[in-house]
Order: structure tokens, then sequence, then C-alpha cells
């Protein structure tokens, strides 16, 4: 099972996930790219979805609704998110304000209804995790009290060198309050550019047992398991992780073996 996605991003939108791929059953994942003036008009039908915009701006509408300025930041290294939830059944349209790239994730729903919500940097939660070289800055646009059935989204910079995902966690079963069972995406970006990192993804039987080379607009799938990950020293890495689920939470069971790091 590769669980390794490169994406060329090309304009347009570049499919990288598809929902029952690389054993992801609640998780779509893909890139629109828009030159200034484009549009892209579509459905959520039965899924929900959120825009996170990784750089530019633009305006989103649908029929009750209408954000005429999303986004700010050039990069995803040049400030904080804007991110737009729409529910499932709604229309919409994006009308690239300039060139914008925006992160497009979706999850089947059960849930009809609900309205489109525009996150803005102003309720972006922002968190120091880790210490030493694996201190990392994590973002978090869209939490277990965030009305989605299925989305916990947020963001991550890794400094120069540095791991994150560490001590090892996962998230693969519903053992409350000790762990959550939640799917989970990393799309990787780089500063400067050329930068990478490695992504580990293993499993206590280790029927997972994978590391891959991460490099620009690559994404890995995270079914289950551990998925520590780190960065080249000279580059500061982000990545966006995106986790769904039937129970949300910020929850996860540390690997026993590393477990004694805090």
């Amino acid at each position: 099972m590769n669980y390794h996605l490169p994406c060329k991003a090309d304009k347009g939108f570049n499919r990288i996930l598809s929902i029952g791929q690389a054993e992801m059953e609640l998780t779509g994942f893909g890139l629109l790219k828009l030159a200034a003036g484009e549009k892209f008009s579509t459905t959520t039908g039965a899924l929900e979805i959120a825009l996170v915009i990784l750089g530019g701006r633009c305006a989103v509408r649908g029929a009750d609704f209408d954000f005429p300025e999303v986004g700010k930041r050039k990069d995803v290294f040049s400030g904080l998110p804007y991110t737009v939830y729409l529910p499932a059944g709604t229309q919409y349209e994006i009308v690239a304000t300039t060139e914008v790239e925006i992160a497009v994730s979706e999850s089947p729903t059960t849930k009809r209804g609900g309205q489109a919500t525009l996150i803005g940097p102003d309720k972006v939660k922002s968190l120091s995790i880790g210490r030493d070289n694996f201190m990392r800055q994590a973002l978090i646009m869209l939490d277990d009290k965030f009305p989605s059935e299925h989305f916990f989204i947020g963001e991550a910079l890794v400094p120069s060198g540095n791991w994150a995902s560490f001590p090892p966690h996962r998230h693969e079963f519903d053992n409350l309050p000790a762990e959550v069972d939640m799917e989970e995406i990393y799309f990787f970006r780089f500063n400067p550019k050329g930068g990478f990192g490695v992504q580990k993804i293993y499993t206590d039987s280790r029927d997972i047992d994978v590391a891959y080379t991460v490099q620009e607009n690559d994404t890995v799938a995270i079914p289950r398991g551990y998925h520590p990950v780190v960065n080249a020293p000279g580059y500061t890495m982000y990545y966006l992780w995106v986790m769904t689920g039937n129970t949300r939470g910020f929850i996860n069971f540390k690997d026993p073996a590393h477990s004694w790091i805090k």
C-alpha cells in the first residue's frame, strides 16, 4: 500500500486523494490553483468541505452566503490562515482576486443543512508543542467544538532540523479518554523551496512500517499507526494536517517505547 502522494500542482483542481484510497474512508483531498480573475464553481454534494487558503485572496459565494475577502497571506509562511467550511448540499463559487492556492478537504457526511462559515485569523488557536529539537508551532482552525461531523484541521510549522509528531503518537482506536480513532493527512511545503523531510508511519504489529522522503506539495495519508516526521536542517517545514473521525479530539496515544520522553 502506498501512502505517499506527490502532486504536480498544475493550474485548476489537482485531485490528490480520493475517499477510499490508501485506507482513508473519511478523507478526500486536493489542491486548487487559480489565476487572478478565474472562477471555480461546483457543489459539495454529500460531502462537507473545508477550504484552507494557502496563499492569495479570493471570494467564496453561494445562494445564502457571500465572503468577498478571503485570504491575506502571500504563502503559508507569511501569516495566519483563512478557512471556509461548507456543509453538504452547498453550491458554491470561488473567484480569485489574486493568484490563489486553496487546499480542499472533503469528508462524507450524514448531516444536512448547516451554515457556510468563514474562519478568519482571529479565530485561529496557536500552540507551541514539544521542546528542544521536537518543538513546533501548531495552528488550529477547526476543532471538535466546530459543528462539523468529521473534521479537525490545523497547520504546523517545524523549525530547521526539528521533529514533529514526536514523541511518536497514534489516534487509531476509540478508547476515551486515552485515544480517539481519526484518519489524518499531512500536506507539505518548505521555506526556502527545495527542502525535504522524512515521514515515517508504523504500527505496533509493523503491518505498516514505511518511511517517505517528503518534498514540496507532497501529501502523506495516515489511516492508522504512529507517524513522526523530521525536517531537514536549514529549512522551515510547513504541513497542513487534516484529521477526520466519528469521534473528534486533540487526543492521541504515545508509542510506549518512547513515551518516557516528555
